[in-house]
């Protein structure tokens, strides 16, 4: 229970956090809406800050995959307008996402950039069960709020996800799972899992859909089909002189830039398998990338249907080239030209919050992206009827097939009849059905 010594000795000292690469900045704050992703941005970056301190070890060890790190913050009155005066913060196994996301190539000190330069984003996307979800302001990661039964789930499978994750050298279509912490504020416990983004931090989805191989009411509900329609961002201020009037157009166009991702993101329904099959909707992908594809998705169901794991689903994310360019001319029509001045910082970063260091990227074409980063990312083929860019990834992994599933599938199946495609069924039959399923959707 107790975590491994080097991360309780680590830990232990309440240190002030250090100064690293960022410019002018005397303090770091972390200023959210809501106080318990503050408590999320003081966490990781406590923590990140602590493992720098800790070596790396040769090898982890089985005690590591229960280990844990916590810290209690009580009176904390620096930054009280954006803390609260009590919390906790407990970081699960905390050497072993250490090494998890060195696999998956990334950086320490660039995910916890992008976790804290400033507050996660709402997303009104809500998983299995109405989970929450955010996104980190760069989009490059979710954050998901999960029950103690997945954390509990999640340890069951880490070690043997990790050694897989080691054996396919982090090349899969699997989640890829960052961090899991719990939050304790006002006495009320929270879990988070911090995820690496299906979808692209720039290249914005048009439309998405969650398959799961099964046919028994999967499809969208006409609820679901339904856009929300977000508030207009006031972009003419009513009184003012005329400097001050720009500026205030400046601002609010620029919110209204940064925002769009975060809104198109907000409009957009989750289609489901008979939605994607009406639809005659097909992954155009050329015959290497479809080997590959294949390859992956069968190493990575093989090994779930080993762990039990069933109910998952793989989402797909369609970009449309030439749609977005359209889009991106529009955006640029309805900005003003910022006659020189400067803000010094990104979208969405305050004065006083660390200066943006990922934005150094060397700017990329339409349609085109970094591999490193969109790793879930594969582009149409040239005979394909639009150019586009397909996310694809497995998700919702957690699932075991327990009593509950089985006397759900006893159910469906009195229901639907024995030969029905109904979800829930064993992981085995669920493993195949599901690979059979993608297997048809590509061309």
């Amino acid at each position: 229970m107790a975590s491994a010594s080097s991360i309780a000795a680590a830990i232990a000292s309440k240190t002030k956090t250090k100064k690293k690469h960022f410019v002018a900045q005397k303090v770091k704050l972390f200023r959210a809406s809501d106080p318990l992703l503050s408590v999320l941005m003081w966490g990781v970056n406590h923590s990140i800050n602590e493992l720098s301190h800790v070596q790396i070890p040769i090898m982890l060890m089985p005690d590591d995959f229960k280990a844990y790190s916590k810290i209690k913050v009580d009176n904390h009155l620096f930054n009280k307008e954006n803390m609260p005066s009590h919390f906790k913060f407990k970081e699960y196994c905390p050497l072993v996402f250490r090494n998890l996301r060195e696999r998956f190539g990334i950086d320490d000190q660039d995910f916890l950039n992008s976790l804290t330069r400033s507050a996660p984003l709402n997303s009104d996307a809500q998983g299995r069960s109405g989970a929450r979800f955010h996104t980190s302001y760069d989009k490059r990661y979710v954050i998901k709020i999960i029950s103690s039964e997945d954390v509990a789930e999640m340890h069951n499978i880490l070690k043997k996800y990790h050694q897989f994750i080691v054996e396919c050298h982090g090349n899969t279509l699997l989640p890829q799972f960052l961090g899991i912490y719990r939050l304790t504020v006002d006495g009320d416990e929270t879990y988070m899992i911090v995820t690496r983004n299906v979808f692209s931090h720039r290249l914005s989805v048009y439309k998405k859909y969650d398959l799961k191989g099964s046919t028994v009411a999967r499809e969208a509900s006409e609820k679901e089909k339904q856009p929300s329609q977000p508030e207009d961002v006031p972009l003419r201020p009513k009184s003012g002189n005329v400097q001050q009037r720009l500026q205030t157009l400046r601002i609010a166009t620029r919110f209204y830039c940064a925002m769009k991702h975060v809104r198109d993101a907000k409009e957009l329904p989750t289609y489901k398998d008979n939605d994607f099959i009406n639809d005659g909707q097909k992954i155009c992908i050329d015959g290497e990338n479809k080997k590959m594809f294949l390859e992956k998705l069968r190493k990575d169901v093989e090994f779930l249907a080993q762990l039990k794991l069933m109910d998952y689903s793989l989402l797909v994310g369609i970009h449309d080239v030439e749609r977005a360019e359209q889009d991106d001319v529009e955006s640029e029509d309805n900005e003003p030209e910022d006659e020189g001045e400067s803000d010094g910082g990104g979208i969405g970063t305050p004065p006083d919050s660390p200066s943006n260091t990922l934005d150094g990227t060397k700017p990329l074409s339409p349609g085109e992206f970094d591999p490193a980063i969109d790793v879930y990312a594969i582009k149409s083929n040239d005979s394909a009827p639009r150019k586009e860019v397909y996310f694809m990834a497995v998700i919702d992994i957690l699932q075991h097939y327990d009593a509950k599933k089985k006397a759900a599938h006893a159910a469906k199946t009195v229901k639907h009849g024995a030969g029905a495609e109904i979800s829930t069924v064993n992981p085995e039959q669920y493993s195949k059905r599901f690979y059979d399923f993608i297997t048809t959707i590509l061309s």
